[in-house]
């Protein structure tokens, strides 16, 4: 795959993977971590996020102008995706680069570390238009499939309304907050993104065998 170059207000599928496919989230608090800074990294001051304590202060804090807008995210254990629009000339690029590093930074040092612990360069994928941006967000959200029903890349889904109901508890995606949990990491996401996702979302049952043809597509 080309890499792309970015273009102000174009939407984009971002993701990478932890270096040798290595599980680079591996507990609750290493994901909490990292929805801290898809917030704190997405502007143009730098902020400490050892200088906050509680997560109220974390979501508050003052970043500057926004870098990107985000539409959807989720993370699993050994990689990560982002619907992103760059707002800014270079943002996207300076945006994955500082969650990158200060993700690494973090993660080095409680596991006492060193090097790369994600892959480089990112990969991103352009979404062309509005309708494909619909879909490409819940490709997105569809990503822990594979926790709950090992054999969906397969196209083999055991119990869709179970499946359905593990997606929407899943708490490390952008999901919950599409389905009206009110949690403090909804600040992550765009408004204007969020009403355009929402807005005639297609079922899940029509997007399975979709996301696997999209995603061999992308690993190509």
């Amino acid at each position: 795959m080309a890499r792309e170059i970015f273009a102000i207000d174009e939407w984009y599928h971002c993701y990478t993977r932890g270096v040798d496919k290595r599980t680079v989230f591996e507990d609750v608090s290493e994901y909490e971590r990292f929805k801290h800074l898809l917030y704190l990294c997405n502007g143009t001051k730098t902020v400490h996020r050892s200088n906050l304590s509680a997560s109220a202060d974390i979501y508050a804090a003052d970043r500057g102008d926004p870098l990107v807008a985000i539409g959807a995210y989720c993370l699993m254990p050994n990689h990560f995706h982002v619907l992103i629009r760059e707002v800014r000339e270079g943002g996207l690029s300076e945006f994955m680069r500082k969650v990158g590093i200060a993700y690494a930074l973090f993660f080095n040092k409680k596991h006492d570390r060193v090097g790369n612990l994600f892959v480089k360069p990112f990969r991103a994928k352009h979404v062309s238009d509005d309708e494909y941006f619909k879909r490409v967000a819940q490709y997105i959200h569809l990503n822990p499939a594979e926790l709950f029903e090992p054999g969906w890349k397969e196209g083999r889904v055991g119990d869709m309304h179970r499946l359905r109901e593990a997606l929407a508890a899943y708490p490390h995606s952008s999901l919950p907050d599409y389905r009206g949990v009110l949690r403090p990491e909804r600040v992550i996401l765009d408004a204007d993104a969020m009403d355009l996702i929402a807005d005639g979302a297609p079922p899940l049952e029509e997007l399975v065998v979709e996301a696997l043809l999209y995603y061999r597509d992308m690993s190509r």
